[in-house]
């Protein structure tokens, strides 16, 4: 497996954030976020609850933090502290009370965590574009829900999100007199 398989990138306003995907830590989840990405199911959805010095919350498609996606939810696959801890760019995935009910919705952490750790399921980190993340747009209150949330314009598997293609009857063969 090539490690561009192993690698999320997601368009955001201000750039690319380049995840390494983690399936040696949980296969499970891996490879629902790949089947999303794949899918086109994270495009456009936005990050609707981002807490200052916590993390960024996104994969809901209804922006209400209630919403997933048509596939069931899945089984925990918390990893022991010992083996991974929720640090500055870790991301898990977002569930209710239940351990099981992981779907869609994951977060990227601005901060450690400790509290997280071993209670939620690690899935990726961030290795590029942190910066970029820096900048997802703050949410208010004590559950840091964000009004006119920034968006994720794309999500790929692999290296940068998909290229605009050239417009169908458009040739778009350089010509011999450029």
């Amino acid at each position: 497996m090539s490690a561009t398989e192993n690698t999320l990138t997601l368009e955001l306003k201000d750039g690319n954030v380049v995840i390494e995907l983690l399936p040696d830590l949980a296969p499970q989840h891996v490879e629902r976020i790949k089947a999303l990405a794949s899918e086109g199911f994270y495009d456009n959805t936005p990050f609707h609850r981002v807490i200052e010095g916590f993390m960024a919350q996104g994969g809901d498609p209804t922006g209400t933090g209630t919403g997933g996606s048509p596939h069931p939810d899945l089984p925990a696959e918390f990893s022991p502290p010992g083996k991974a801890k929720f640090l500055r760019g870790t991301c898990g995935m977002a569930r209710t009370n239940n351990p099981n009910s992981a779907n869609s919705q994951f977060f990227i952490m601005f901060a450690p965590a400790p509290s997280l750790d071993g209670q939620y399921t690690i899935w990726g980190k961030v290795v590029e574009g942190m910066d970029v993340v820096d900048k997802i747009k703050r949410g208010q209150g004590p559950n840091g829900m964000v009004r006119e949330p920034d968006r994720i314009k794309a999500a790929r598997v692999g290296g940068a999100a998909a290229p605009a293609t050239p417009a169908e009857g458009v040739d778009s063969t350089p010509s011999a007199d450029a």
